[in-house]
Parts: C-alpha cells; sequence; structure tokens
C-alpha cells in the first residue's frame, strides 16, 4: 500500500503540468482562430483583441508549446516551418511525448491550404516574444530581422497591428545586444514604407522607436529634425503616444524649454497605465529636474507615491537641498547618488541646478536681512573661489537683473539691500495661475471628448442579442487586459 500510495505523489507533478500545456496550446488555436475569422472580415479589433490575449499567455510560452503551435498552423514541410523551428531550443525528451499528441492533434484538424499572412506574422511575434524572454538575443536579432523583411512584402492592413507589435521587438531586440545602431537606417525605411501606406499604428510607433535610438546616443539635433518634419495625426494607441510625450519632454528639457517639457512630461505620466511603473518612474524623475530648473519645490506626496518610494529617494535628498538653498549640502547628495544620476540620464541636468541653489539660498538671504554685505552673503552661499566676494557681486547682480531678488546694489559699500516684499495679489501672479488651470481642465475636457467611442450604425439598426452579447464580452476581456497589462510593453 504504501508503494501504490508513492507511486501515486510521484505521478502528480507530470500530470499537472502536461494538463497546464495543453491548456495554453487550446488558447493559443483560439486566438488563431481569431486572427483568422478578423482577416477574413478584415476587422482590426479583432486582431487588436487577439494580441491582448496573446500577451496574457506570455508568460507560459514554452519551446514544447511553440513547436506544437508551429506544428499545428504551418505546414510541417514548408520552409518556415523550419526557419522559426531552427530558432527554437531543441526538445527534452520528457516533451517527445506531447508534441506526439499535438502533432496528433494537429493532423486530426487540418488548416486552411493557404496559410494567412496575418497567422505568419504572428507565429514569428510568438517565437521572438520567447526568445526575448529567455535572454537568447543574438536568435531574437535573427527572428526579427527575418520578420521585418517579410512584413515589408505585405500591404494589409490587418496586419499592421501586429506589424506594429513586431517593430517594437525588433528594435527592443538590438537594444538588448547593445547593436541599437545598426538597424537605424532600416528603421527609417521602415517609417518611409508606413508613411506611403498610411499606416498611422506603425508611423508612430517607428517614429518613437527612432527618437528612443537618437536618444539613447544622446542625438538631440537629430531626433528634434525628425520629429518636426515627421507627419502627425490623431493618436491611436495610449502607450505610443506616452512613449511619444516622454521623449518630446527630454529632447525639450535638453533645449532649455523647461516649460514645455514639464507639460509634456507630467501628461505622459498622467497617461501611462498603472501597471507600467518603470515608466512613470522615469517621466517622475525627468519631471521632477525640470521644475527644480524653473524654481519651483515638488510636493513631498510626489516622491511618496505607491510603489516610487524608493526610486525617487535621491531626487528626495536633491530636493530638500535645492529648497534650502545650501551648496555643501547639494554637492554632498550630487556626488553620492552619482552613479544613479548616471543611469538615469539626469547628471548633466544636475549640473545645470547648482545655478539654481545658488539663486535660492540669495532669495532666502534677502528675505531674512535689510541690510548685509556682501562678504557675508559669500560666507553664507559658501562660495569657494579666489575671490569670493566679487563672485558674490556678480550673482547678486545678475539676481536682481533677472527679477528672482527684490533689492538694489550699494557697490561702494559692498552692500546688498533687500526691498519690501508688497502684495502678490497687486500683481498679475494669481490670474496667471488661475489661467494655467483652467486651461489644464478645458484641455483635458476636450481630450475626453475626443476619446468618446460609439457603435457604428446605431441609429440605422438595431442590435441584435448575440451581438450585443459579444460585444459586451469583448469590452469586459478588453477592461480586464488593460487593467493586468504587463509593464514590460514600456
Amino acid at each position: 500500500m504504501s508503494e501504490d500510495v508513492e507511486m501515486k505523489d510521484q505521478a502528480t507533478p507530470s500530470q499537472s503540468v502536461s494538463s497546464a500545456l495543453p491548456s495554453a496550446l487550446q488558447h493559443l488555436k483560439g486566438i488563431s482562430s481569431i486572427i483568422e475569422s478578423g482577416s477574413y472580415s478584415k476587422e482590426v479589433r479583432r486582431i487588436a483583441r487577439a494580441l491582448r490575449l496573446t500577451f496574457a499567455l506570455r508568460r507560459k510560452l514554452t519551446a514544447p508549446l511553440l513547436s506544437s503551435f508551429l506544428d499545428y498552423v504551418l505546414v510541417p514541410a514548408s520552409e518556415l516551418h523550419a526557419k522559426l523551428s531552427s530558432y527554437l531550443p531543441s526538445p527534452k525528451e520528457g516533451d517527445r511525448e506531447m508534441e506526439v499528441d499535438s502533432a496528433t492533434s494537429a493532423i486530426q484538424n487540418p488548416v486552411a491550404k493557404h496559410l494567412l499572412p496575418e497567422l505568419e506574422i504572428y507565429c514569428y511575434l510568438l517565437v521572438l516574444l520567447f526568445l526575448i524572454d529567455q535572454k537568447r538575443y543574438d536568435a531574437a536579432k535573427a527572428c526579427s530581422s527575418a520578420s521585418i523583411v517579410r512584413l515589408k512584402s505585405l500591404n494589409r492592413r490587418t496586419v499592421d497591428v501586429i506589424a506594429s507589435r513586431l517593430y517594437f521587438y525588433y528594435s527592443y531586440s538590438y537594444e538588448l545586444a547593445g547593436d541599437l545602431a545598426e538597424i537605424r537606417g532600416n528603421l527609417l525605411a521602415l517609417h518611409r514604407i508606413a508613411t506611403l501606406r498610411h499606416d498611422e499604428l506603425g508611423q508612430e510607433t517607428l517614429l518613437n522607436l527612432l527618437l528612443r535610438n537618437y536618444l539613447h546616443y544622446n542625438l538631440y539635433d537629430q531626433a528634434e529634425k525628425l520629429r518636426s518634419k515627421a507627419p502627425r495625426f490623431e493618436a491611436h494607441s495610449n502607450q505610443q503616444f506616452c512613449r511619444y510625450l516622454f521623449y518630446l519632454g527630454k529632447i525639450r528639457t535638453i533645449q532649455l524649454e523647461y516649460t514645455d517639457a514639464k507639460e509634456s512630461l507630467l501628461q505622459a505620466a498622467r497617461k501611462a497605465p498603472s501597471a507600467a511603473r518603470g515608466f512613470r518612474i522615469q517621466c517622475n524623475k525627468w519631471a521632477l529636474i525640470v521644475r527644480l530648473l524653473l524654481g519651483e519645490v515638488p510636493e513631498r506626496n510626489v516622491f511618496m507615491q505607491r510603489g516610487m518610494e524608493k526610486a525617487l529617494r535621491p531626487y528626495f535628498e536633491l530636493t530638500n537641498a535645492v529648497r534650502i538653498g545650501d551648496l555643501d549640502l547639494f554637492m554632498n547628495v550630487a556626488e553620492k547618488f552619482g552613479t544613479t544620476f548616471n543611469r538615469d540620464g539626469t547628471h548633466n541636468l544636475i549640473v545645470r541646478l547648482r545655478h539654481n541653489v545658488i539663486r535660492t539660498g540669495l532669495r532666502n538671504i534677502s528675505i531674512s536681512y535689510s541690510r548685509i554685505s556682501l562678504a557675508d552673503v559669500a560666507k553664507k552661499l559658501r562660495l569657494n573661489s579666489a575671490n569670493p566676494v566679487a563672485d558674490a557681486e556678480s550673482i547678486v547682480a545678475k539676481a536682481i537683473r533677472d527679477g528672482a531678488v527684490e533689492a538694489s546694489l550699494d557697490h561702494a559699500d559692498g552692500w546688498m539691500v533687500s526691498k519690501e516684499t508688497g502684495d502678490i495679489y497687486s500683481t498679475n501672479e494669481p490670474q496667471f495661475a488661475f489661467n494655467s488651470r483652467i486651461a489644464f481642465c478645458l484641455n483635458m475636457h476636450n481630450e475626453a471628448v475626443r476619446a468618446l467611442r460609439f457603435p457604428p450604425n446605431t441609429h440605422k439598426e438595431k442590435e441584435s442579442a448575440e451581438k450585443r452579447r459579444e460585444r459586451h464580452q469583448q469590452e469586459q476581456e478588453l477592461a480586464k487586459h488593460i487593467e493586468e497589462e504587463d509593464d514590460d510593453d514600456f
């Protein structure tokens, strides 16, 4: 009896593995049928739904599963089947029985003689996702390059949705391998082809990939030239629009256009899905630096966002140093987290903040003292130079000219004389603040109205019960997958 119990306990893991694989295979077969129906009916939304279902199964992709699915969809002796199978690792001995069962099921359910281009490109995407997850970057580069060669010969609107994902992972595989500069010319050619074919989703994706390619090598001028000359239209993908706003904010920051950069970065952080935590952290890092460069002090709750406390800790200490106006503390923080700032690409911007720290310290001095000598100003600002008094005089003069400090400079006696602070409500500052808030609310309302979608021909024909049930099911699946969407899409 004890031996029987032991044999049963040993058999349960294999049964669980064998039951998990066919369930995933059945899901992939269902997704292929959705793609097939969408191709025949020319409904792009069905293809998009199939991709959402696919990314929910991404963690379950294995080599035996993919080989079984390729046997089901493709002709086993075809060139495409041999090419895609060559990218997969050789199956283990324990998986051979599963492959035999899947092959027999594929023979029992023969597919159409003519392979649809959508299914062909979809097979490329599945294999590419598996190779990237397994960190086989050389094989991923070869697979993505072969898929791009095939995509150039296809001009079908139902392929555009899958093609946009392939473009992204094509660039991502080369970026992981450290060869991102090799595909820049190919990306430009693909963007030109997408423009000629009126593939707006492909244009969005490829424009963002090109901007990322240029910014990866700090080619900001070339990125701005491309962005300004590329055709613009209404955004089709929220993820691509968020990426575009983030890249635009980075370009505007380097070009010293901090107001536009702040607006783009904050809008990208707001529009990004909650699952894309890494993307939102990057947006907040750049937005915090831009706000500091504008002379603003970010609120404390910005640094206390859920899941971002640890990543934003260096920027919190940096903000504290800028707020106090302590130059020594600022230099210590910049040196302490130098590797973090270099990795984020914000070190050059933090160097610019030194002038803001000095200006903030000078503003605090002007509020505290009605009259103070320039030598004391140099001591409080901790200017370590050969002639600190002359440096302090030039800093005070520039701050007075820029309007940062309400004071006057006595060159003869070496004094800075502060003026009395007036009532801010007697100026136009409150009007400007209310105007910016009203403009933000109106823009949000206009974007919400443009985002409204209505089913076609609702005023002409009544919706049947079956169509209504199918539409409700698709809406529930869409809402569920948007909530559970992986942040690796970012």
